[in-house]
């Protein structure tokens, strides 16, 4: 994993033997042999860096935190921080531009809200895009031109199916290559896939938890689920979904329009196998939900569920704001990540009157 920081230290080995000539009973010395190359001792150090944020009593961002400032509390033994860094955000977007059953996820929604992420971020962030719906890939590589970014945003094209995990992978692949820190990930999702399975989802996110990247959501599946529901009853209330837009049903004649926009009061859906894919669609973001919240919990990030559009525009700028308060903290563990539980639980506390720290994170040790 790339949190660990590997150091070789050759050691020359010196072999000295003696023996005893058993005809003349005289003591023969023993050439030294030469020490080879290869000989060396590996004196591994191993490293965890993660992201910290620092706020004063009143919500503004601490600038000067040094690391006597900080406690690290790892599995209940105390560490002190080997180094506390500020340093320019890395920030990949992941946009999701699919999906069969979407009803209030969109493309352009979508773009607005990766656009007001770039526009919240401080200047000198390095920025990456990646969008995905059929299949995932990078659309726009690190850079901290806030103007090629929105550009990138803008070329993003929707599609019909929605290859999450194949786009979780891609971005820690992406991301790890990178040998900077700082490292945050965010997501404008809804979360689900339309090909992987429970346990392939649950193993690419759990891959998260092995690496230093903090990850952000923004996410639909609160909108989406209050949309979905009184279509998954045979019998509802609700209005049926509109067969087309307003603007298309305004250009029509008078009588033809106001048949098409009338309200319905009661709808009755006979249609049993879509009832059944929109039950499993509505199951299938309770479980994103809970999915993506325990991420951002568990790296440290910010989970945002909006309830109208607006808001998840909104709240873009308490998303940049988290991840341009951020440190990074390394330390050195007094347990070797490879003895004992594979899972170290991290926290990290201030020792300084008036600083506030956010710092929690669950570190899962990736088999080497």
């Amino acid at each position: 994993m790339n949190s660990l920081r590997k150091i070789v230290l050759p050691l020359a080995l010196l072999v000295v033997s003696t023996g005893v000539q058993a005809q003349s009973r005289r003591v023969a010395p023993t050439p030294t042999p030469t020490p080879r190359e290869d000989e060396a001792v590996r004196v591994l150090t191993e490293e965890v860096k993660l992201n910290v944020l620092a706020f004063d009593e009143e919500g503004r961002f601490v600038s000067d935190v040094k690391a006597n400032d900080l406690v690290i509390n790892e599995n209940n033994i105390l560490h002190q921080p080997s180094s506390v860094r500020r340093i320019p955000a890395n920030v990949l977007i992941v946009m999701d531009t699919g999906g069969e059953l979407r009803q209030v996820k969109s493309l352009d929604q979508t773009r607005k809200t990766a656009r007001a992420i770039v526009n919240s971020l401080k200047p000198g962030d390095q920025v990456a895009v990646l969008q995905y719906s059929d299949k995932a890939e990078i659309i726009s590589e690190w850079t901290d031109n806030k103007e090629e970014t929105l550009r990138a945003i803008g070329k993003t094209k929707f599609g019909r199916r929605s290859a999450f995990v194949d786009a979780i992978n891609m971005a820690i692949g992406f991301m790890q290559k990178s040998e900077q820190g700082n490292k945050h990930l965010v997501l404008i999702t809804d979360g689900t896939d339309s090909t992987a399975n429970a346990r392939t989802r649950t193993e690419t996110l759990n891959r998260l938890l092995s690496t230093d990247i903090s990850v952000h959501v923004l996410s639909y599946t609160q909108m989406e689920a209050s949309d979905i529901t009184p279509r998954t009853k045979a019998v509802t209330n609700s209005p049926p979904p509109k067969a087309m837009p307003d603007e298309v049903a305004a250009q029509l004649p008078n009588g033809v329009r106001d048949v098409a926009t009338a309200p319905k009061f009661k709808t009755i859906n006979l249609d049993r196998t879509m009832l059944r894919r929109l039950k499993a669609r509505k199951a299938d973001l309770e479980n994103a939900e809970v999915q993506l919240n325990s991420i951002a919990e568990n790296t440290n990030g910010e989970m945002i569920v909006p309830t109208s559009l607006d808001e998840m525009v909104e709240k873009t700028a308490l998303v940049a704001k988290m991840i341009d308060a951020s440190y990074v903290v390394t330390y050195i563990p007094k347990v070797p990540l490879t003895e004992n539980s594979p899972e170290r639980n991290i926290e990290v506390t201030s020792k300084r009157d008036g600083l506030i720290i956010q710092a929690r994170r669950k570190l899962v040790v990736s088999a080497q």
